[in-house]
């Protein structure tokens, strides 16, 4: 009796085909097509970023000049970087230049933001109208506003010392034009983004705060900063970055001049780098870049987010 039925399993066993294939669920499904999606992206990220920029770190540490021979010379145009005047004043330009940008775009940013919130007639219409600024070509508006900063201005302000010459020929003031126009298109973006962090506070709060008699700065200071601050840090960070980063808007408006008082680090790695024979020398400028743009963005990030949790 026991033999048999010990028997049957094993017959039945060797009867079948052999065992029935698991059917592939569809979370091992949508595993191979998240695969498939994110190798190619992977792959391109490598090939047109990670490999330049490695291959360009491998030529920081040569004297290439863009051109010809070059021969190994280790950490000495990163030496020489901390020794050329002309690099560190294009570093103290950037930094007065985005420090400068960065505030002002964000107060007008936030003001115009706050009153698009309001309720206003059309208010779809001028969020559009404050939003064109951000879609058109930099370098045409640029060269729009180097004709209006020296031909329309001293015409209309001819009493006022500062503006009856071209202001972009003034080696003390010509940057504030660059921040003007760097400004103006920058606000679109970030009136965006401000606009999107008031619409998630509630209306009700602001409801109960005037029937406390709260006034309309304690209003914002106590409900509607605290509740964007997560949105303050984002154009703040990305204002910062991106306005060290500035070029477009100086070689619209100054290319530089006078002299070197606007020449940006971008501008200065571009005209060495390509033009100047200086390849190898302003690829380590653009390490070196790197690395303090990097190390600028985390502390901005560590810094308001530790506000934003005090909140």
């Amino acid at each position: 009796m026991t033999s048999s039925t010990q028997a049957l399993p094993a017959a039945r066993g060797a009867g079948s085909a052999g065992p029935t294939p698991t059917p592939r669920r569809p979370k091992d499904r949508a595993q191979t097509t998240f695969y498939w999606m994110v190798w190619p992206a992977v792959i391109a990220f490598f090939l047109f970023h990670t490999v330049p920029v490695l291959v360009g770190i491998f030529f920081s540490l040569t004297n290439y000049a863009g051109y010809g021979a070059w021969n190994f010379v280790g950490l000495s145009n990163y030496v020489n970087l901390f020794k050329d005047d002309r690099v560190l004043q294009a570093y103290g330009f950037s930094f007065l230049f985005a420090i400068a940008a960065t505030v002002l775009t964000n107060l007008i940013s936030l003001s115009i933001a706050m009153g698009l919130n309001a309720k206003i007639m059309a208010r779809n219409f001028w969020r559009g109208v404050y939003f064109v600024p951000y879609v058109l070509a930099i370098l045409v508006i640029g060269y729009v506003f180097q004709f209006f900063f020296s031909s329309s201005l001293p015409k209309i302000l001819s009493n006022i010392p500062l503006f009856a010459d071209n202001i972009l020929t003034n080696e003390t003031w010509a940057w504030t034009a660059i921040v003007a126009l760097a400004v103006w298109q920058s606000c679109a973006f970030a009136i965006i983004i401000y606009l999107s962090g008031l619409q998630t506070i509630p209306r009700e709060l602001y409801e109960a705060a005037s029937l406390d008699g709260a006034k309309a700065w304690r209003q914002f200071r106590s409900i509607t900063f605290p509740l964007i601050s997560a949105f303050f840090t984002i154009n703040v960070v990305l204002s910062l970055k991106g306005f060290l980063q500035v070029f477009d808007p100086i070689v619209a408006l100054t290319n530089g001049g006078p002299g070197t008082a606007t020449e940006s680090v971008t501008l200065l790695i571009f005209r060495g780098g390509f033009s100047g024979g200086e390849f190898a020398y302003q690829t380590a400028n653009a390490v070196v870049f790197f690395i303090v743009i990097t190390i600028v963005s985390l502390f901005q990030f560590r810094v308001l987010q530790r506000r934003e949790a005090d909140f």
